[in-house]
């Protein structure tokens, strides 16, 4: 008795894999990566914040601004070229429209393909306003302020000497990448 309840066990299991993995092959673009949930939220914020006219549907322009949104300082030509892969319909002008799925798809490639050291690049040079390669006390407090969060000049002052591996100061770009990147 107990050996047909295995091999009807196995049997089961082995036809819902099968099936699973018919389903996998069914799906046109196999993902590389999973987004997290916040990333998910993120592009469908802006998906929809840019869909102006509320179609479910971005035009090219609307799919440039929303991927500019996300981080992604994208070219025309790259957004056109994007639309003809996912453009799903069109408009009454025979411009390509892109749903949120091909949004939701062209954004998790990008975020797969996203470089963490160049993003770090860049939000170090948001702190550095003056371009003197260093982030200061006094950019730092216009960070934390503009980012509304409350912090003092002691608090500030702390986070830089815990990272300040020169001891100049101020917390030049290796020592960002070192806190951003955790490879100390």
């Amino acid at each position: 008795g107990s050996y047909k309840t295995k091999a009807g066990t196995m049997g089961a299991v082995n036809i819902s894999t099968a099936s699973r993995s018919a389903a996998a092959t069914a799906v046109p673009r196999k993902r590389r990566v999973e987004l997290t949930d916040e990333q998910r939220q993120e592009i469908r914020e802006a998906f929809e914040l840019f869909d102006s006219d509320k179609n479910g549907y971005l035009d090219s322009h609307e799919v440039k601004v929303a991927m500019r949104a996300l981080g992604f300082d994208v070219k025309k030509e790259e957004v056109m070229r994007l639309m003809d892969d996912v453009c799903v319909t069109r408009d009454q002008h025979n411009q390509p429209l892109m749903d949120i799925q091909g949004f939701t798809d062209i954004m998790t490639d990008k975020f797969a393909t996203r470089d963490p050291r160049q993003e770090m690049i860049k939000a170090f040079q948001l702190f550095d306003e003056q371009n003197t390669g260093k982030i200061s006390l006094r950019s730092l407090r216009r960070v934390a302020r503009e980012l509304g969060e409350n912090l003092s000049d002691d608090e500030l002052q702390a986070m830089i000497e815990e990272f300040d591996h020169d001891g100049d100061g101020e917390i030049n770009l290796e020592e960002f990448l070192a806190i951003m990147l955790n490879d100390d």
